[in-house]
């Protein structure tokens, strides 16, 4: 008799199929990865007072895109936990600054003084002047647009990547789902990469979004935080399950 493998075994890809899954996913994120300057495009979500230096530096080590978030945090407090970063990963991180921050031009000089090399502009739409102030000083500029007339405007603006994040995330600036949100921008807007964001948790889910054209995907809470990041009493701990592409 012929011996009966476990459902497991008869399911498990060969190294081939594996390869040429791999060699796939490569080619549909290629967009994200070279303007991350990482092996995953996979941008961490900037969640406040849990994206500080263990979170981030975790998901750079990874292979991702860590985003330290500002929040609140004066220059000086800025500027430590970016140095205390660096000293964690030597791979690139991020920082996402509010817009409405009464200090944004003093945090946008600790970021350019401390090589921070993307920026994530949140919270409302960003000051040309801050914008402007980013790019001369070398960094590329992120914004969120909730609308594809918002997207226009943005790049307009010299914006070198967007988010388009769905009522499912948190933190969401848009009034509508992820999936109404992507048909609308996605097949529209070419000219600069498009990050996908909100109830992303899984790997098919993100490669759903590659194959609809934008070649990137953002995914925040799917990311679990270590043991050592700090959320302040207030927060609620992320429990989704860790996307496949970050396995």
């Amino acid at each position: 008799m012929s011996e009966v493998l476990p459902a497991e075994a008869e399911l498990a890809p060969t190294q081939a199929e594996l390869q040429r899954a791999r060699a796939r996913l490569d080619r549909l994120w290629q967009r994200g990865t070279a303007f991350l300057g990482t092996p995953y495009a996979i941008l961490g979500g900037a969640m406040s007072w849990l994206s500080e230096r263990h979170l981030v530096s975790a998901i750079s080590n990874a292979g991702g895109f860590g985003v330290i978030a500002c929040g609140a945090m004066e220059p000086d407090r800025l500027a430590e936990e970016i140095a205390a970063t660096r000293a964690m990963t030597d791979r690139p991180f991020g920082v996402n600054l509010i817009t409405m921050h009464p200090r944004l031009d003093d945090l946008i000089k600790v970021c350019l003084d401390a090589s921070v090399t993307h920026i994530v502009l949140a919270g409302g739409i960003p000051p040309g002047a801050a914008i402007k102030a980013i790019k001369e000083g070398g960094a590329k500029v992120i914004a969120f647009a909730p609308a594809l007339v918002l997207a226009k405007r943005l790049i307009k603006m010299g914006v070198d990547a967007l988010v388009i994040e769905g009522t499912e995330a948190g933190g969401h600036v848009g009034p509508v789902s992820l999936t109404v949100l992507a048909q609308e921008i996605l097949p529209v807007i070419q000219d600069v990469p498009v990050f996908v964001a909100g109830g992303l948790a899984r790997g098919d889910a993100l490669l759903g979004y590659l194959e609809m054209g934008p070649r990137v995907a953002s995914s925040a809470r799917a990311l679990l935080p270590p043991k050592k990041a700090s959320p302040t009493r207030s927060s609620k701990k992320p429990s989704c399950v860790p996307p496949r592409a970050m396995r």
